[in-house]
């Protein structure tokens, strides 16, 4: 017999919706995180010494249209939690200074490009050919490249361009951008310690194999565990080796997709310490740094916070510190706190919707399921819609009406 009806590995958004989505249909479910922590990339790091202040090293926001998420906090309370961000301007950071987003565009260009939006397709294009076409190529350089990389914490240019933004329906009776009072990760917490979900923290799956029907997961520590179905819930790189010895087709058609490692910086100051105004972030057109976001949205009387975020590996601690300083005008001795956290995100490359198709091909009619970030898109709406998709794959469709409604 089965240790567990459904076993979900992975704790990020992603394996947490997925666990959700079976513990609420009544299914017995154990969800496995290598980390000490639930939420993967979501990652809200709370300074004790500085009373408790924090700032997003990971994903920083959550609209009114993400309604698979939206119907998961409707059902576990945390909806009437959140809290509207105050709007903030972005900035760009080009050649050593601070300037206005509108600095940038070329507005003639703008106006002849823009009618391609209505004529040329997305699909099966990456970012740069599309949006420099509907767009303009002087205006995807200066300005929009830049921010599309500042979306995606890399370069963006071979990115699909199906999967970089997709338009939702939004819910009016929810605020349209929106935090959490302990920040984004009062979320997966929510989720994570929600009743009849069982979690184990700081343990990797290392082996997946074939136990009858269902499947046998070795452990780090040399545990075994059984299950009748299976998500897998984590980069794409981990999921080619869990998926070789027990889907090898699924495990072929993802073999090349690839991971990019971020390296990001959180930084607190003083108010008086730092000269820049108030921002919502940087957009870097030429520094080291992709891009940055500061906790202005949500203003506090004694500190201010931001989050750099570097492609790995180019910079050490020192020099990032320095670079992150030289943009908000601020000494790196005079931080509050420093820490520095090391990202993985999936990076998108054209063709990669067929890779997709040929893994769901692969899966059909198994016990077997793969969510993650790096399928529809890359924001956290994205990760729960296919966590969605695929629990109702595995287990037929949800039936509950607060979720139900949630995916209109």
């Amino acid at each position: 017999m089965a240790d567990h009806t459904h076993i979900v590995i992975g704790g990020g958004i992603s394996g947490l919706s997925a666990a959700h989505y079976s513990v609420h249909a009544g299914i017995d479910t154990l969800l496995l995180e290598a980390a000490e922590r639930p939420g993967g990339c979501i990652q809200s790091t709370a300074f004790d010494q500085l009373d408790g202040f924090w700032v997003e090293a990971g994903g920083h926001t959550c609209f009114n249209s993400y309604g698979n998420l939206l119907g998961i906090m409707e059902q576990l309370g945390l909806l009437g939690l959140t809290q509207a961000k105050a709007k903030r301007s972005y900035k760009l950071w080009v050649e050593g200074e601070r300037r206005g987003i509108l600095s940038a565009l070329h507005p003639l260009e703008l106006a002849v490009s823009l009618p391609g939006l209505f004529r040329v397709k997305k699909e099966g294009k990456r970012v740069v050919d599309y949006y420099g076409k509907v767009l303009g190529s002087k205006n995807y350089r200066d300005l929009f490249g830049p921010a599309f990389r500042s979306v995606v914490c890399q370069d963006a240019d071979d990115f699909p361009a199906e999967a970089l933004f997709r338009k939702k329906p939004r819910r009016k009776d929810v605020l349209r951008a929106f935090t959490m009072p302990g920040g984004l990760s009062d979320i997966p917490r929510g989720i994570a310690e929600q009743p009849g979900l069982t979690t184990r923290f700081g343990t990797r799956a290392e082996v997946i194999t074939r136990d009858g029907d269902g499947f046998e997961i070795a452990l780090q520590d040399g545990t075994r565990l059984r299950s009748e179905r299976l998500t897998l819930a984590v980069p794409p790189d981990a999921a080619h080796e869990l998926l070789s010895g027990v889907a090898p087709d699924a495990a072929d058609a993802i073999r090349d997709l690839g991971v990019a490692e971020i390296d990001t910086l959180v930084m607190v100051f003083e108010r008086a310490k730092v000269g820049v105004d108030e921002i919502a972030g940087l957009i870097s057109v030429d520094a080291p740094f992709r891009s940055a976001v500061s906790r202005d949205f949500l203003a506090d009387a004694h500190y201010r916070g931001f989050a750099f975020h570097f492609p790995a590996g180019q910079l050490d601690e020192r020099e990032r510190e320095q670079a992150a300083c030289q943009a908000i005008d601020a000494r790196p001795d005079d931080a509050a706190a420093i820490i520095h956290v090391r990202n993985r995100l999936p990076a998108l490359r054209a063709g990669h919707m067929e890779k997709v198709k040929a893994l769901d091909a692969a899966l059909r009619g198994t016990r077997l399921a793969v969510t993650g970030n790096w399928f529809l898109g890359v924001s956290i709406e994205d990760c729960v819609t296919r966590s969605r998709t695929e629990h109702e794959r595995l287990f037929g469709p949800i039936a509950n009406p607060a979720l139900s409604a949630a995916a209109g």
